[in-house]
Order: structure tokens, then C-alpha cells, then sequence
């Protein structure tokens, strides 16, 4: 038996293992969160939380977006997933093992300099970041960095690249779209980086290199394997660089949207792993070189919007004799014969001049997804045969071309397409049957394809969710669509089925679309929408039809263009209209009432296009209108409106500004059914229409250039005030018909740019100014049959070119082309100032120039003759002498007493006979 101190022993034993034993689970337990060990260092957590706010956890090692190493558990990369706004925080230069850093989410002003001193940096991504400010020189101090991309800052400014120079590992860089217009010595730098597989200098309006500043080709140069350098300014000068020895190995050459010009090299066919050649929208010429049959590895050849010429069919069948031709895409200007590419994906030969018939062969081509042969001469006839295998294709347009579609009425095509674009085509008469069988198509156009009759019910029905733009428009579809009511459309289409012979109510459905356009119809009612559809709608064309009734009350605050010209709406303008993003607001020709509102100048602050014209609006012209600084077109003719023209018109800032020709077009998002396969949003260039020179004038695609400031045929009184001279960007001024007095102003010459000035059936009088005479780009004039007097100004030969009825109904006016003055012009008129003819017309600048010269060439006949003919200049000089003795003579004779003068200005009478 054991001593009972021994049992009392184990179990003291016993008692301090367990004690351990709980020690160790509890440290365990206090240096862990979910049964994970803590890495994160306190330092390095703190300073993420400015670009990770929303973590609460502990260990910013397992937030997302954060990497830590395995072996030191310091932060070696961010990628910042949630889009912020701000500033970089200082706190960064803590993260001094950080190698990656992705920004590319977050909008900050300025890239903080202090990011040059993150040493260990491999890489940087602060693309799309909304830089606005100077990119730091400070970032060549990442003499490890790897990749850069700064893409997408077109904001941001760069003064020069020389920091470049010391990032000798960079592999990957990319700048596209920073404006990198003032960096002359790009090429020079890029030179310098070594290691640089990947160089993309996409729209950065980058110029053409200067060579003779390049290093000797011995030092080192980049090897470069992707290049982009689109959408800038180069010239073919930059070829000889892209064929150095370094091009081997490159596998993507774009350089489209420059300005390269003449042939095309042969040097391309040296590049034997080239998979990606973009040359398109140059100037270059020529047939293709036969060089490129070595292209074996190309894939995707673009030469679109070039002048190439020559047949490429020989090319094509020079590329199928490769051991392995892996062609996937061709776009070019001329149609191939295409039997030896089956592997093509995609064929784009779009707005070229191409002609002929498309081959059936095409129909070979299992592998084509897209092609696009639109905006061609193409003729013939288009059958089943051409898309036979085609179980691929996804996106057609044969648009614009004199094709024949025939199709069977029980075809089933063997593909679903995406982009159906077969708009100027002939379909038939008929609505097409094939298209029954396009169930998840995104855009259709079938307009211009003389297709009559009604729109069939199930067109309506095949509509999937996908389809955004549908347009109908110039056929002969007629019909009532009131029945549409119980069918669903697609949610927010772009619908065009305007320039047809639809006729009945407008189904309150359309008013679910993006963009509307039923113009050129026979519609006769609305059936008005709820609010809650029509606020996404950005377009509605409802002119030239049959509507009538007061205005609708709508509440549109996403609207841009609002056109119900040439219908029969009456009543006033609702109150209630809300259109803050409106751009054209055309109203003429309709039977609407009452005062201009002044709130069209508060309420449209964006608008481009105001046409009330031809209505019966009264009263007077609010002078909030001038609050519409970005107004191209203003209309308000055809009224009954008086008072007084606004002294305020020089607030109207875009018509006090000449037309620039990056804003001659008005965009308004809406369907066009044209556009190439990357358009995304396809554009509507604004139309309205305008009463000048007798006719109307429809403006669609130069409505930018059309600057019209037009008040005609009203009640207007008072003056024409001095303010409209500051309008310098008109070019229509139309102000007649109405009842204004006093005189033209002065500085009227200052509109420069004005084609048509009429002032017509006024009450103007006074002479006209002799600054209209400046405007010599004036094609339509009309004075007319107002109290003007005086002398037609003869300054110019523009005003006296027009016709005698510009001037008519003037009794005071006189000059050509009307009766000649009787009495002379006063002195110091505008005529003499011209250089114009005095005392008779004899005597004219001219004449004192002619006597200048004839002056200057006798004076040196003489003098010539006497300097080199020496007979004669003794001759001459002996002469001389002896008339001056005889005046000496006489001058002691009949004057004793002025002998000195005489003596003391004897040298001088010498020079003087020696001239005369």
C-alpha cells in the first residue's frame, strides 16, 4: 500500500498537466479569429484602411484584394475591387515590400509622387483612374517596375516621357489615350527599354518621329512582340522602324487611324510570327505586296478604308500554300475567291467600292461568324446557297448594295443571328418570312427595302429581350397598329418606323422605347403612357403626320429631341414640361397658342434647336431666351409676336462662336441601323427643317454648321440692337416682314460667316453700311422694300453682284445695279477710302503709282547711261561747269553784294546741276 502523501502527489501531478494543458488553448485561442493565426502586421493593416473602409476584420491578409507573403506576411499586392473616390493616402509608404499595386477602380485627380518611392514595385496599374493632373516624374524611380499602365487618362498631362528612360525592366506598357501630343522624342525613349515586349500608344495624338535624333541601331533597342500605336498621327516615315531587327518576333502590329500613305511594304512578309495586322482608315495605296504569302501565322489582316487596289484572290491563294494557314479573320477592300480559308471567322469588306457578285462558295465557310460586305456596289442575287454551312454566322450586313435576297418562304436559315443589316436591299414585296425563324437577334434594319403591306403579328411576337434596335423605316407599310396594346415589346428598344403609310393612334407601348421615330406617316392620336414608361425615352419623332389635340403633359426628364413639326397640335405649351437634357425642340408648323414661355430658357438649359416657327404664338420675345448659350438654331418665324428684339443676344454664347469642325454635328443617341460591328450606341445626327430663300430645308447630317438666328414675319418693332453683331457664327439672319426701324448697325460686316442676310418689308432707313460690303461670302441678300438712302457702298464688287430687286422699294437708294447718283459721293467717304476714282476718274492710285515707277526707271537711264559711257559723262560734265560759271557770272553782275552767299553755296548749286 502506497503512502497516502504519494496518491496526493499524483494527483498534484495530474492537476498541473491539465493546467498546461489549458494554458496552451488558451494562448491558442488568443491568437486566432475563426481558428486562423493572425498575419496581418499592425502597421500595414492600418494603412489599407483608406483604400479598404469597409473591412472590419483583423487579418487584412485574407481581405479581398489584399496578398501577403508566406513568408514575412508583409503586403506584396493590391487590387482594389470596390470603385472609391479621393485621395491615395500617405499612409501607402508604409507597404515598402508592396510589388503590385491595381488602382485601376479608384478616382483620384492626382497620382500621389510618393509612389516612386515604393521601391520593391513590379507593378502598376492606374488605368481609368480620372487622372487629371501632371503624371509625377517621380515614377522613374521604379528602376524594378515591370508592367505600367496608365491607360485611359485622357484628362491627365504629360509634359514629356524622359522619366521612362530609367524603367529598364519594363516588359509591358501602356498609355493609350493619355495625350502625349508635346512627347516629340517618344520613339527615342522607348528605344531605351530593353526588355519591352508590349508597347500600346493608342490614341495619344502621338506625331510622327524625328529619325535623325535616333540612336545608332547597335545600342539598345526594345524586341518588341505586340505593338499599338492607332488613332495618331504617323506618317509612313515610322515603316523603317518597324522592320529593324527586333521585329522578328512580334505576333500584333496595329497602326489604323493614322496618316500612313503610299505602298505597302514588302518588309511585312519578314515577320513570320505576325498573327495581327491592322492597317485600316490610312491613306495607303496599291496593290498588296506578294510578301505577305510568308505570312503563314496571320490570323486577322485589316486594310478597310485604304486606296488598295489590285485582286487579292492571288494573295489568298499564295496564304492556303503555307504548311499550316491559320487565317482566322480578313478585312480588305476586295472580295476574295474564299475556297482555301475554311478556318476565316470574320469577313468585313464594308464601305468600300467593291462590285461583282458575291461568290456562293461563301457558303463554304463553316468557321465565318461575321460578315459585313455593306456599303458596296455588290449586285445579283442572294440566295440559300451562300449560307448553306454558315451554322456560325452571328452578324450579316449586306446593307446598301444592289443585292436580290431570295429566299424560299419555308427556308429555315441554319444560324441565329445577332445583327440582321439588310436595309437598301430588295426583300420583295413582301414582309421577308426568313426572319420568322431570328429568335434572339439584338438589331434588325429591313428599312429601304420597298416591303409593303402590313407588319405582320408575329414579327411582333419574334421580338426576344435582346432586341434594341428595330428599324422599319422608308417602306410602304401601311396599316393600324392599335391592336399592338396586348403585345409585350422588348424592354427599352430604339424603334424606327418612321417614312411609311402606318396610320390610327400611336400604341401607348412605343413609349417604352429609348428612342421613338414615327415620323412621315398618318398616325391621327396617342395613347398616352403611364409616367413610369415614359421616362427612359431619349428620342420621339412624331413630325409630319396627323396629330392633333392639346400637347401632352409629359414629364420627360431623360428627353433630347422632342419633334412634332407639321402636325395639328393647338393649345399652349404645358407648364409642366421638364426637360433638362433637352437638345432639339422643334414645334413649327402646328396651331399652337399663347405667350412664349419664359421658362424655355430656364428649363432647357442644354438646348441646340428651338423651331416654333409657323405657329400663332404672341405677345413678346421673353428675354430668358438668352440664357440659352448653346443654341445653333433659333426660329421663332411666322407668328404674331411683337415688341421689341432682346438686347441681350450676345449672351447666346455658341452663335457668338464660328463653327469648329469637332462640333459641327448635333449627336443624339438613337437608332440608324448602320455602323460598324464594335458600335456599341449608334448615332442620330438631329433634323429639323427651316423656312429660307422660299423653300423649306431639311437639316440632318450638317446641322451643326447651320447657325440660324430667324424672326421673320411677326410684329416686331423698335431697333435692330447693336448686340446682334456679336452673333459672328450665323450664318442665316433672317429678321423680315416685320415692322423695325431705325438704322442697320454699323459693324453689320462683322458676321463674316452669314450665307443669307435678309432685312426685308421693315421700316429701316439710313445708308447701308459699308462694312456689309466686307461679308464676302454672302450668297442670298434682300433689302427690300424699306426707307434706305444713299449710295449702294461700291467698296466691294459683292453688293453691286445682286440683283436690282434686292434694293427695291427704296426710293433714296442709287448706285449699281439701280440708277445711277447724280450728285458726287462727299468728301472723305467710303469710296476714296477704297482707293475709288477722282476728279473725273482720271486721276487713281494707279496713276501715282505708274508715275512712282516711270520716275524711277528714267532716273536710272540716265545715271546708267553717264556711269558707263564715258564720252558722254565728260560730255555732261563739261556741260555743268560751264552753266555754273555763267551763273556766276551773272550773280556778281546783278548781285555785288550777296558774292559771299554765292561762293559759300557754289558746291551745292554744282551737285544740284549735276542732278538736274
Amino acid at each position: 500500500m502506497l503512502p497516502t502523501n504519494g496518491g496526493g502527489s499524483l494527483k498534484l501531478v495530474r492537476a498541473f498537466l491539465v493546467l498546461l494543458v489549458q494554458i496552451h488553448w488558451a494562448f491558442a485561442l488568443n491568437s486566432s479569429v475563426g481558428g486562423t493565426q493572425i498575419r496581418c502586421l499592425e502597421k500595414e493593416r492600418q494603412a489599407l484602411v483608406s483604400l479598404f473602409p469597409l473591412k472590419t476584420t483583423e487579418d487584412c491578409c485574407k481581405w479581398e484584394g489584399v496578398q501577403c507573403s508566406n513568408e514575412t506576411n508583409h503586403v506584396i499586392a493590391i487590387h482594389v475591387l470596390q470603385p472609391i473616390q479621393g485621395t491615395i493616402d500617405r499612409s501607402l509608404m508604409e507597404l515598402q515590400q508592396l510589388e503590385s499595386l491595381n488602382l485601376s477602380s479608384i478616382q483620384v485627380a492626382q497620382i500621389p509622387p510618393f509612389l516612386g518611392f515604393l521601391s520593391n514595385l513590379r507593378y502598376l496599374d492606374l488605368s481609368s483612374a480620372g487622372v487629371t493632373s501632371t503624371i509625377p516624374i517621380e515614377l522613374g524611380n521604379l528602376l524594378k517596375l515591370e508592367s505600367l499602365d496608365l491607360s485611359g487618362n485622357s484628362n491627365a498631362q504629360v509634359e514629356n516621357l524622359t522619366w521612362l528612360s530609367n524603367l529598364s525592366s519594363l516588359v509591358f506598357l501602356d498609355l493609350s489615350m493619355l495625350n502625349l501630343s508635346k512627347a516629340t522624342d517618344w520613339l527615342q525613349i522607348i528605344n531605351r527599354l530593353p526588355q519591352l515586349r508590349t508597347l500600346r500608344l493608342g490614341g495619344c495624338d502621338l506625331p510622327s518621329p524625328i529619325f535623325s535624333s535616333l540612336p545608332p541601331s547597335s545600342e539598345s533597342q526594345a524586341i518588341l512582340e505586340e505593338l499599338d500605336l492607332h488613332g495618331n498621327r504617323l506618317m509612313s516615315s515610322i515603316f523603317p522602324w518597324l522592320f529593324n531587327h527586333s521585329s522578328a518576333k512580334i505576333f500584333s502590329i496595329d497602326v489604323s487611324n493614322n496618316q500612313l500613305n503610299g505602298l505597302i511594304p514588302d518588309a511585312f512578309g519578314n515577320m513570320n510570327l505576325l498573327e495581327h495586322l491592322n492597317l485600316s482608315h490610312n491613306q495607303l495605296q496599291g496593290g498588296i505586296p506578294d510578301s505577305f504569302g510568308s505570312l503563314c501565322s496571320l490570323r486577322e489582316l485589316y486594310l478597310t478604308r485604304n486606296r488598295i487596289s489590285g485582286q487579292l484572290d492571288t494573295f489568298l491563294e499564295t496564304l492556303s500554300k503555307c504548311s499550316e494557314n491559320s487565317l482566322g479573320s480578313l478585312t480588305t477592300e476586295l472580295l476574295p475567291d474564299v475556297t482555301n480559308l475554311p478556318l476565316l471567322k470574320t469577313l468585313d469588306l464594308s464601305d468600300n467600292l467593291l462590285s461583282g457578285t458575291i461568290p456562293e462558295v461563301i457558303g463554304n465557310l463553316s468557321e465565318l461568324e461575321t460578315l459585313y460586305v455593306g456599303g458596296n456596289s455588290l449586285e445579283g442575287v442572294i440566295s440559300e446557297v451562300h449560307f448553306l454551312k454558315l451554322a456560325k454566322l452571328k452578324y450579316l450586313n449586306l446593307s446598301s448594295n444592289s443585292l436580290l435576297l431570295n429566299f424560299h418562304d419555308d427556308w429555315v436559315s441554319p444560324f441565329q443571328l445577332d445583327t440582321i443589316r439588310v436595309g437598301s436591299l430588295k426583300l420583295g414585296s413582301r414582309f421577308p418570312e426568313w426572319i420568322r425563324t431570328q429568335n434572339n437577334f439584338s438589331e434588325l434594319d429591313i428599312s429601304n427595302a420597298s416591303i409593303s403591306g402590313t407588319i405582320p403579328s408575329w414579327f411582333w411576337s419574334a421580338l426576344s429581350s435582346k432586341s434594341c434596335r428595330i428599324n422599319l423605316s422608308h417602306n410602304q407599310l401601311s396599316g393600324s397598329l392599335e391592336n399592338l396594346s396586348i403585345i409585350s415589346l422588348p424592354s427599352s428598344p430604339e424603334l424606327n418606323l418612321g417614312s411609311n403609310q402606318l396610320e390610327g393612334p400611336i400604341p401607348s407601348i412605343f413609349f417604352g422605347a429609348t428612342s421613338l421615330d414615327l415620323s412621315n406617316n398618318y398616325f391621327s392620336g396617342i395613347s398616352f403612357p403611364s409616367e413610369s414608361i415614359v421616362m427612359q425615352i431619349t428620342l420621339i419623332d412624331f413630325s409630319n403626320n396627323s396629330l392633333s389635340g392639346e400637347l401632352p403633359d409629359w414629364f420627360l426628364g431623360n428627353l433630347r429631341a422632342l419633334q412634332l413639326r407639321n402636325n395639328k397640335f393647338s393649345g399652349e405649351l404645358p407648364a409642366s414640361w421638364f426637360f433638362r437634357n433637352l437638345q432639339v425642340l422643334d414645334l413649327g408648323e402646328n396651331e399652337i397658342s399663347g405667350p412664349v414661355p419664359q421658362w424655355i430658357g430656364d428649363g432647357f438649359p442644354n438646348l441646340i434647336v428651338l423651331s416654333l416657327r409657323s405657329n400663332n404664338f404672341s405677345g413678346s420675345i421673353p428675354s430668358n431666351l438668352c440664357q440659352l448659350r448653346r443654341i445653333q438654331l433659333f426660329d421663332l418665324s411666322d407668328n404674331n409676336i411683337s415688341g421689341d428684339i432682346p438686347t441681350c443676344l450676345n449672351n447666346l454664347t455658341s452663335l457668338t462662336e464660328k463653327v469648329q469642325n469637332g462640333n459641327a454635328t448635333i449627336r443624339i443617341p438613337y437608332t440608324s441601323g448602320l455602323g460598324s460591328l464594335n458600335t456599341y450606341k449608334t448615332t442620330f445626327e438631329g433634323e429639323t427643317s427651316m423656312n429660307w430663300k422660299g423653300q423649306v430645308y431639311e437639316y440632318k447630317s450638317n446641322l451643326g454648321y447651320v447657325k440660324c438666328f430667324d424672326l421673320s414675319n411677326n410684329y416686331l418693332a423698335g431697333q435692330i440692337p447693336a448686340e446682334i453683331t456679336h452673333l459672328v457664327g450665323l450664318v442665316f439672319l433672317n429678321l423680315s416682314w416685320n415692322s423695325l426701324t431705325g438704322q442697320i448697325p454699323h459693324d453689320i460686316g462683322d458676321l463674316k460667316e452669314l450665307d443669307a442676310l435678309d432685312l426685308s418689308r421693315n421700316r429701316l432707313h439710313g445708308e447701308i453700311p459699308q462694312s456689309l460690303s466686307q461679308i464676302d461670302r454672302i450668297g442670298v441678300l434682300n433689302l427690300s422694300y424699306n426707307n434706305l438712302s444713299g449710295r449702294i457702298p461700291t467698296g466691294s464688287t459683292q453688293l453691286q453682284g445682286f440683283n436690282a430687286t434686292v434694293y427695291a422699294g427704296n426710293p433714296g437708294l442709287c448706285g449699281f445695279p439701280l440708277k445711277d447718283c447724280e450728285a458726287p459721293e462727299p468728301e472723305g467717304s467710303s469710296g476714296n477710302e477704297q482707293g475709288e476714282n477722282e476728279e473725273g476718274g482720271y486721276i487713281t492710285r494707279g496713276f501715282y503709282i505708274s508715275m512712282g515707277l516711270g520716275f524711277v526707271i528714267g532716273f536710272w537711264i540716265v545715271i546708267g547711261t553717264l556711269i558707263f559711257n564715258s564720252p558722254w559723262r565728260f560730255k555732261y560734265l563739261k556741260f555743268l561747269n560751264s552753266i555754273y560759271d555763267w551763273l556766276y557770272v551773272m550773280g556778281l553782275v546783278s548781285f555785288p553784294c550777296r558774292c559771299a552767299l554765292v561762293l559759300q553755296f557754289g558746291p551745292a548749286l554744282r551737285i544740284v546741276l549735276l542732278f538736274l
